[in-house]
């Protein structure tokens, strides 16, 4: 179906709390007011892409095999936990992933898909070849494009509590610029009213089922795999499991590859026959959030909280995120 021909229930839904049409005309770049997670320069990439040096599963990055595109792709979202994702897939033998995010989809679809190739990692027959940019679930032109480059890409999703990947996206751009507005200033369009400002991209990330029905009208939902930011951390290999069987790999990567780090608050990565100390995502990952206010919480949640019952119904899958709020 092309993009006008239906609004489709969420594009209906959000009528209510924003101007008609106005989330649904959004330009692509309204998403990336924010800094994204790793800003790849062209350098980094080519020099990914001629040694191959981030490549790999293994440790040992080989000379032979080719570059392909790539078979299975992370999509997003900003601060979900792609970036744990994509370090423990990447301990399977068979994938071999480019460790930058290439933006292809969104910021340098220009350069072409011998570009994009040669970015990848060199595979053997037999392995997978993976990227992640997070940014590409928003991007209204993305599933377009991926589609015709292979209608038949595997697409994982990492989704989180949208309220606390709010809270999150906010303090990544926070630590880059402390000179930012607080989060409530940022959230509201109106705080007397209590009116949630929709267009600022930290919250409208979090409308999985908004940016859902632009890829489901290019891809089966049996192509997507959403995978739990929660569950990445407290069942890792539970979650690797599930991503694994998607992609038709063996399950290698199990429990025997973590272990939870206490003073981080979420798991490592080990190789299993490996003595030497674990790899944990950097001193980027993990930081303390502000204390918000619990109102502004509050107002959040009734915000999500439709498109959240949506999203579960599209998707056939409770992330149970109602539950974790009654509990707090």
């Amino acid at each position: 179906a092309s993009n006008g021909s239906r609004e489709g229930a969420a594009g209906a839904w959000l009528r209510t709390p924003l101007a008609p049409g106005e989330v649904i005309t959004a330009p692509s770049g309204a998403f990336e007011r924010d800094p994204q997670e790793s800003s790849t320069t062209d350098e980094e990439l080519s020099r990914a892409g001629s040694t191959g040096s981030r490549g790999g599963g293994s440790s040992t990055t080989p000379d032979y095999g080719e570059k392909r595109l790539p078979q299975a792709l992370i999509i997003g979202v900003k601060k979900g936990g792609t970036r744990a994702l994509l370090e423990a897939i990447r301990a399977h033998p068979d994938v071999r992933a480019v460790g930058t995010e290439p933006h292809f989809f969104d910021r340098n679809y220009e350069k072409g898909l011998e570009w994009y190739r040669n970015v990848m990692p060199k595979t053997l027959d037999g392995q997978i070849t993976m990227e992640k940019t997070p940014s590409y679930f928003v991007t209204n032109e993305a599933p377009r494009r991926i589609h015709s480059m292979a209608k038949d890409t595997k697409l994982i999703v990492v989704v989180r509590n949208p309220v606390t990947r709010a809270i999150s996206d906010y303090t990544q751009t926070l630590s880059k610029k402390p000179e930012i507005p607080s989060f409530e200033v940022l959230a509201f369009k109106n705080r007397t009213l209590g009116l949630i400002d929709a267009s600022w991209s930290a919250i409208r990330i979090g409308i999985y089922a908004l940016h859902l029905e632009n890829w489901l009208q290019y891809f089966p939902l049996s192509q997507i795999l959403f995978v739990s930011g929660e569950r990445l951390i407290t069942d890792p290999a539970g979650e690797m499991a599930k991503v694994q069987d998607f992609l038709g790999l063996k399950r290698i990567v199990t429990e025997k590859h973590f272990y939870f780090n206490k003073t981080k608050g979420f798991p490592c990565l080990k190789k299993p026959e490996d003595s030497s100390a674990p790899r944990c995502l950097g001193k980027s990952k993990g930081r303390t959030h502000p204390k918000i206010d619990p109102d502004v919480i509050h107002r959040l949640r009734k915000f999500y909280k439709p498109f959240n019952v949506m999203f579960y119904q599209m998707t056939g899958q409770d992330f149970q995120w109602e539950q974790e709020e009654s509990d707090k």
